[in-house]
């Protein structure tokens, strides 16, 4: 029996890792086109909202298969590699939504405000705007962090061993089924939870004192 928990268990490791390549991969991408959207001028603009379109609109699935059987014979990418960067790239979208709302929610005064001390538009974004709009954006994007991290189980369709792989293979092996999959989803549950009482105490603890 010990044997059992702890070969899902080895799994966790490899779950975790998956989310932490596709949640700050997709946050690179989801902010750059945030501030395209937000500041980028009407073409830019344009052109980040149809990626936000197409992205939230592809079943994350199909974009891994497209990652992995079509597109990595030429760049010679892992399955676990392939089903990360792929999570991220579809989590990107949905990261640049809270990111430009939180944009939007800091307000047009604060630039107004420090252009007028001569400061230069990218000044005022990278040192008054964007620091408001991280600090606003954490209770949303912890929702996100919660959907990728049970998004990775997506990769056991690649065969990496992550934690529903090895559940999948315990329950075809042992014939458990229940104690198999409930394991998994007790792993889950235990590192969602860690996960959104971690983010609520840093939005605790990055709290804009207008926002409290």
């Amino acid at each position: 029996m010990g044997n059992f928990f702890s070969y899902i268990v080895q799994g966790t490791a490899i779950t975790v890792g998956v989310t932490l390549v596709a949640l700050p991969f997709g946050l690179i991408i989801g902010l750059l086109m945030a501030l395209v959207h937000t500041y980028g001028g009407k073409i830019l603009n344009r052109v980040a909202a149809a990626y936000s379109l197409l992205m939230r609109g592809v079943p994350p699935i199909v974009l891994l298969f497209i990652l992995y059987f079509i597109i990595s014979g030429s760049i010679n990418l892992s399955p676990f590699w392939a089903g990360s960067l792929s999570l991220g790239i579809v989590s990107s979208a949905y990261q640049m939504e809270i990111l430009r709302g939180a944009l939007l929610a800091v307000g047009g005064g604060q630039m107004t405000a420090a252009r007028a001390v001569g400061m230069s538009r990218l000044q005022a974004i990278q040192y008054v705007v964007l620091p408001q709009a991280l600090r606003l954006a954490i209770p949303p994007w912890s929702n996100e962090a919660s959907i990728v991290l049970k998004d990775s189980s997506l990769v056991y369709a690649l065969g990496v061993p992550e934690i529903l792989r090895r559940a999948q293979q315990l329950s075809a092996t042992t014939q458990q089924p229940f104690l198999a999959y409930g394991t998994a989803a007790l792993i889950y549950f235990v590192l969602v939870f860690a996960t959104n009482r971690a983010l609520d105490y840093l939005s605790e603890r990055t709290k804009l004192p207008t926002h409290q």
